[in-house]
């Protein structure tokens, strides 16, 4: 029995490791393929699945599952003769089946709490190691500017949309083990510095949508914790939102001075002269429409996995990817996409009402839902986070010599619950 425990465990870290340097291979070609970690994440949970079974419970991610074929016959049909079937196909499809396999692994599945921030911790650590390559790669910001757009030079010379995805969850991640993880004046520092550098590489990549998600899941979390512990024990949360305040404030403070006030012109919507850019989204919501025009056209069947690209790539010659999970969903799959997304949303708010011990759940599904709707499921974090957030999680009994060393609110959290 313990060793079927142990696989459990060891499939979801395996997974929160590959999730948390998944970029860092990207920057680096230094994995086995472009799409590796997705594909290792599901190979690693189908693993889990076959010694480990599933939850019957979580049929609805079968049907999800099942509910994405038949966009792949469709575009067998409507996809165009200059397009590769195969990489078309896997494209757009590899971050969704990677979501249904790994919440079909994860739902009910027990872990304790304790299994459950070292999760956290797996995610982390890469993402640490992708934060120390990007200042080995760029050491001086001022020579690498180039007005208040995305800046793939100060992104590992990679997309800074997905760098600043990553670095957005890494923050995400740092906070936990700062708020919860924290016992000793030493770790609390060394924490603080890893949050500031890490929340620097994410700001100047001048991408705001892992920064703007950060911060969206770091409220959840925060609230979480708050509603968890009682009004008289407040007072420890309190402090760490302040050091938290205090913290990004001083590194906003850096990232304005090293790239000359570019950076406040960036989220203040402005170019380089401070004129008021016309779109907020930067073309995202342009695509966004084209998509539900592609619904409109084909409500029932959709257009076909990856047709909306390829139709794209026909009308205006330029091959953009869809940002948006939701409006790609609805056109390529029609009526099957309005029911998968009513079981993404609805499933886990079910599973919720029996199941309330996941301190992270909110954060998780915070993460994955405003992360697809601004990069969609292009790297594997939204599906694994998605994932984690159907884990059932229990709190063991804690010896008195296991309390020893605990941050006083990680006690009030865990006796809370």
């Amino acid at each position: 029995m313990s060793s079927a425990k142990e696989l459990t465990i060891n499939v979801l870290l395996a997974c929160a490791y590959f999730t948390g340097i998944e970029i860092l291979f990207r920057m680096t070609k230094g994995g086995l393929a472009y799409e590796s970690s997705k594909y290792l994440v599901i190979i690693f949970v189908l693993i889990g699945m076959f010694y480990r079974g599933v939850s019957g419970k979580g049929y609805a991610y079968f049907i999800y599952l099942v509910l994405l074929v038949p966009a792949v016959v469709v575009a067998s049909f409507t996809l165009s003769l200059g397009a590769n079937f195969r990489t078309s196909i896997f494209f757009v499809l590899s971050g969704p089946i990677c979501l249904g396999l790994a919440a079909l692994f994860c739902y009910d599945r027990k872990v304790t709490h304790q299994q459950l921030h070292k999760i956290v911790l797996y995610i982390l650590l890469p993402i640490i190691s992708t934060t120390t390559y990007l200042f080995l790669y760029t050491p001086t910001i001022k020579d690498r500017l180039s007005g208040t757009a995305s800046n793939a030079a100060l992104s590992g010379g990679f997309g800074p949309n997905q760098v600043s995805t990553i670095l957005g969850l890494g923050i995400f991640c740092v906070v936990v083990r700062l708020v919860l993880k924290s016992p000793t004046v030493f770790i609390k520092v060394f924490n603080i510095l890893i949050l500031g550098a890490m929340t620097f590489r994410a700001i100047i990549t001048f991408s705001r949508g892992g920064v703007l998600v950060a911060g969206i899941v770091i409220l959840a979390f925060l609230g979480t914790v708050a509603i968890k512990i009682r009004v008289r024990r407040l007072v420890p949360l309190l402090v760490s939102i302040f050091l938290l305040a205090g913290i990004l404030g001083i590194t906003w403070i850096i990232s304005s001075n090293q790239t000359y006030g570019l950076i406040d012109k960036r989220y203040a919507n402005q170019d380089s002269l401070g004129r008021e850019k016309k779109d907020l989204t930067t073309g995202r919501w342009q695509l966004f429409e084209e998509e539900i025009d592609g619904f409109l056209e084909q409500p029932f069947l959709g257009l076909g996995a990856s047709r909306i690209k390829d139709k794209r790539h026909e009308e205006t010659g330029q091959k953009l990817p869809s940002h948006n999970e939701v409006g790609r969903l609805l056109s390529e799959h029609g009526l099957f996409g309005i029911i998968c997304l009513l079981i993404l949303v609805f499933k886990p708010l079910t599973f919720r009402t029996n199941n309330r011990r996941n301190i992270f759940f909110f954060s998780f599904l915070a993460f994955w839902f405003a992360t697809i709707n601004h990069s969609g499921i292009r790297i594997a974090a939204p599906a694994v986070l998605y994932a984690l957030a159907l884990l059932n999680v229990t709190y063991e009994k804690k010896s008195v010599k296991h309390r020893i060393g605990k941050t006083r609110l990680q006690e009030q959290v865990t006796s809370d619950s």
